[in-house]
């Protein structure tokens, strides 16, 4: 085994990173330096830094990464209108770089040679961290131990834990009934009853969102404002980017918006079944779409509808970093700069419907678009040549084919 001197550990302070703590304690012989990315998750964070002064770390981080999240990660994602699959809002798969990126700042500022995680061989985020690295510092050693070790279940972990008193919460005990992954865009919920895509997912899985059938049966209609294609007004109050997502999944989640139950096909090569909420983003897309609507030309919002599920694969895939999504990313943020007014929706039942827009730069034209009589010169017999050129090779194809 290669010599390490010194880990930087993504820790969460959980069972299974608080046992990875002692297996690499135990298994390397070195400093384990401990970093938390504070990303919005809406837990304590103090018991990580309990967890791990009891396993004796020297050195423990604990990062306010909220705004940047937002600003520098969900926001430019937000801008292609990015859906995995047609649907999944990439609430994990857009954190992942984020934490990757201040596990290799804070290796090369602590001096250490390698950096670990906790993710399983099974699943996507392995692939996200471990790229992120490649592409941010080749040098760095990544150690998954869940590739390494020989702890194979639940009930292993548990009593690993128990062999070396490290607490072990009571949901956790056996094997845990979901896996929970949550941040300020989403909550993701998989594992065990949700397994079988067949069965009805239960109702306490969702966390952030009320049963839609229990909403307000009131609507509730609300503005955002944007600049440049990002959100920067709730209700025509100004607030950072953290704080307008915080306001955003508030109010859909008082209304059920927000809520997936999908099968995904995850980058390794199996399909997973989970629950998804995401109130903000699910009311941010259909805002941001709402503004596009009259703010980007014809051929410009198409060409970035085509682009979007290579863009939204790239980001599922862990490619964040990669040469070719930074080059979307500058094709997509081109395409924002009048992408600016206001856009207001109606929250109800679990929908978030917009129903006005407006813009300074709008190049919508009610004159040009009337049935009524018009100020701006039309000429309807231009559509005569328009579709007798277009029809063209319609009739070249039909009188071959004998119609």
């Amino acid at each position: 085994m290669t010599k390490i001197e010194k880990i930087v550990l993504s820790y969460s302070g959980g069972l299974d990173t608080s046992i990875i703590l002692k297996w690499l304690q135990e298994t390397y012989g070195c400093e384990v330096v401990t970093f938390t990315a504070d990303l919005g998750q809406g837990e304590e964070l103090e018991p990580a830094r309990a967890h791990a002064e009891m396993a004796g770390v020297k050195d423990i981080r604990i990062v306010d990464l909220r705004e940047e999240f937002v600003s520098d990660f969900v926001f430019p994602m937000l801008r292609a209108n990015a859906l995995y699959e047609g649907q999944y809002l990439l609430g994990s798969s857009i954190a992942r770089p984020l934490i990757a990126k201040h596990l290799v700042g804070m290796a090369r500022e602590v001096g250490a040679d390698a950096v670990a995680h906790g993710a399983t061989g099974k699943g996507n985020d392995q692939i996200r961290f471990e790229l992120a690295v490649n592409a941010l510092d080749p040098s760095i050693k990544v150690i998954a131990p869940w590739r390494q070790w020989n702890i194979r279940s639940r009930l292993q972990l548990s009593e690993y834990a128990e062999k070396h008193r490290i607490p072990v919460p009571s949901d956790k005990r056996g094997e845990a009934p979901f896996s929970i992954d949550a941040n300020l865009l989403h909550t993701s919920t998989e594992g065990k009853s949700l397994e079988n895509p067949a069965e009805v997912a239960p109702d306490h899985v969702y966390q952030r969102t009320v049963d839609p059938v229990d909403a307000p049966d009131t609507p509730e209609i609300i503005t955002v404002g944007f600049e440049r294609g990002d959100p920067v007004s709730v209700n025509g109050k100004a607030m950072t980017p953290a704080a307008l997502l915080t306001e955003l999944n508030g109010l859909g989640g008082r209304h059920g918006v927000g809520r997936l139950d999908l099968v995904e096909n995850r980058f390794i090569g199996m399909k997973s079944r989970g629950i998804y909420e995401t109130p903000g983003g699910t009311i941010l897309l259909a805002a941001h779409r709402g503004i596009e609507s009259i703010t980007l030309d014809r051929a410009a919002a198409h060409l970035k509808d085509e682009i979007m599920p290579r863009y939204a694969e790239l980001i599922y895939n862990g490619f964040w970093f990669a040469p070719e999504r930074e080059m979307l990313q500058a094709l997509i943020d081109h395409s924002q700069a009048f992408v600016s007014g206001e856009v207001t929706l109606r929250l109800y039942k679990g929908s978030a419907s917009v129903i006005s827009r407006a813009s300074p730069c709008s190049l919508y034209s009610a004159d040009l678009v009337t049935f009524e009589e018009s100020t701006i010169a039309f000429d309807h017999h231009d559509a005569e040549g328009f579709i007798r050129l277009n029809g063209l090779r319609l009739r070249s194809w039909a009188a071959r084919n004998g119609r």
